[in-house]
């Protein structure tokens, strides 16, 4: 059919609104989400400071990975799903502090113990004293 043979209507012509055809209007349901749940946290940030520092075992960065996943479920609505990896984000974060934390600690305790030992052994050079330096580096000479 061609268009300029095709007689439209008179209230209804290309480009306006045709009142005599018009259906009406339904209903539109838009959904929304729980309204009163609040959405599961990511912990982005947490996973980006434990993925940066040590990152241990690659702990941080597996939390990295489940708190992007976390992230995107939250944004496609899947609250459930979104949930359970903020949980795991959660818990690989706290796993990737504790080392983070515990690595240097232990760091620290040991320089400690190593110093109280030195210097309480017979024999051994005065650490605190006005030559310990020097007393320190004739336990590291060839010469006895």
């Amino acid at each position: 059919m061609d268009n300029h043979t095709y007689n439209y209507p008179s209230d209804c012509t290309p480009l306006t609104s045709c009142k005599s055809t018009r259906k009406p209007a339904g209903s539109t349901v838009v959904n929304m989400g729980t309204a009163g749940k609040k959405p599961p946290s990511d912990y982005l940030v947490w996973s980006l400071c434990n993925t940066l520092y040590v990152n241990f075992c690659c702990l941080g960065f597996m939390a990295l990975i489940y708190s992007i996943k976390a992230r995107d479920q939250k944004t496609q609505g899947n609250l459930q799903l979104a949930q359970e990896c903020s949980d795991k984000a959660k818990w690989y974060n706290i796993l990737a502090a504790g080392w983070n934390l515990l690595v240097p600690l232990l760091v620290v305790v040991l320089l400690v113990l190593l110093l109280v030992h030195l210097g309480t052994s017979q024999g051994s050079f005065d650490f605190f004293g006005e030559d310990g330096f020097q007393s320190f580096m004739k336990l590291f000479s060839s010469v006895h």
